[in-house]
């Protein structure tokens, strides 16, 4: 590995081809950051999808471009790491600011992977050629829910997964369910929405045949999803519960959860994730990649890393027009009509980013150099 000679924080605003609302609230512009880490005329590029408000994680864009220039970026470049891999342990000084860190790490991978000449996908550990998509569908008004229920099962997608809250989880369950083929599968996400005095009400979700309950209680909660877990008959996933390898096995271990839901940045990165897929694998409980609203750039390192062979669920990786009209790569994510996503074989993520997408939608540039270059 060689370390780079300058880190570029790129903060950009992104509108989205249609609102996103969750149990968090409504979201019509998606602000992120891409790092370029740039060696040698090469440049290989992450992403921090943090978002303006702390909301889904207590990250914002502003936090993550404050760590990774103060604190992350001056650790890297007085460091001799070897690998993208030694990233954990050289940013463990730091607590938290998981995106951050992951946004950083993610950039060194397709670097490492460019100079190469190889996809990052093989890096990663990749064994699959594709990976199965599923689509994640906000809350909206009830007829055009329904239409796009109706438009992505047509499309071909896997799994189509309906955001809920309370006051907002039987009725679309049960239109959605009407919908779809009796197997085929339906999964709710409550973001956290929900309190353990709910667990009667989550229980009648039993009847709609959901693949798994997504974080229906407290983000940093084990305990009380393993009281839940025993009265439900549906599997219960965890996401904002699993932030660390740690939290993982004790998810598992308390019977916490029967699904796991594996984000790199909200985990610290690719080498955190895998070894969470690692111990989930050996632990015969599934996982699916989970995504953030990324660009094309993160969107193509969750796909590399979905093709590990322990994601055995459809995730929420969908195609770039899923969510943005143009996106920053050169070639957007598309979903082919059996409701895959080939991985890519080109160097690094595989894709480029656009020039004039990055000038167009960029709001800042933060120029970080390696002293003496």
């Amino acid at each position: 590995m060689k370390l780079p000679d300058r880190i570029i924080l790129h903060v950009l605003h992104m509108p989205l081809r249609f609102p996103f609302e969750t149990s968090f609230g409504r979201v019509t512009q998606q602000e992120t950051i891409l790092v370029e880490a740039e060696w040698d005329g090469l440049s290989g590029w992450g992403e921090v999808p943090a978002s303006a408000q702390p909301h889904y994680s207590s990250e914002t864009v502003v936090t993550a471009a404050y760590v990774i220039r103060d604190f992350l970026a001056p650790a890297l470049f007085a460091s001799q790491i070897k690998t993208p891999a030694d990233c954990p342990g050289l940013f463990g000084r730091v607590r938290g600011h998981a995106m951050a860190k992951a946004g950083l790490e993610t950039a060194l991978w397709d670097l490492e992977a460019r100079r190469r000449g190889v996809p990052v996908a093989r890096l990663y550990g990749a064994t699959r050629k594709f990976i199965e998509s599923g689509v994640s569908l906000g809350i909206d008004p009830m007829g055009d829910l329904m239409k796009r229920v109706e438009d992505f099962a047509a499309r071909g997608y896997r799994r189509i997964k309906l955001k809920i809250k309370p006051g907002w989880d039987e009725r679309p369950l049960a239109e959605a369910r009407k919908r779809l083929p009796r197997d085929f599968p339906l999964t709710a996400d409550a973001n956290a929405a929900y309190a353990p005095s709910d667990a009667a009400h989550l229980k009648r979700l039993d009847r709609f045949r959901l693949d798994y309950l997504e974080q229906p209680l407290g983000h940093e909660d084990l305990a009380d999803h393993a009281a839940l877990a025993k009265t439900l008959r549906t599997p219960i996933c965890l996401d904002e519960s699993i932030t660390t390898p740690d939290l993982a096995r004790n998810a598992v271990r308390m019977k916490a959860c029967r699904v796991v839901n594996i984000k790199p940045s909200r985990v610290g990165g690719p080498t955190m994730a895998i070894q969470i897929h690692d111990f989930c694998r050996k632990a015969r409980i599934p996982v699916w990649c989970g995504g953030l609203l990324e660009s094309g750039v993160g969107r193509l390192h969750n796909i590399a890393i979905a093709g590990l062979p322990g994601f055995t669920k459809p995730g929420d990786i969908s195609g770039s027009d899923r969510y943005y009209s143009p996106d920053v790569i050169d070639e957007p994510v598309a979903v082919s009509a059996d409701g895959t996503i080939a991985l890519r074989n080109r160097p690094g993520i595989g894709a480029d980013v656009r020039a004039d997408v990055l000038r167009r939608r960029r709001v800042e540039r933060i120029v970080l150099k390696r002293c003496g270059r």
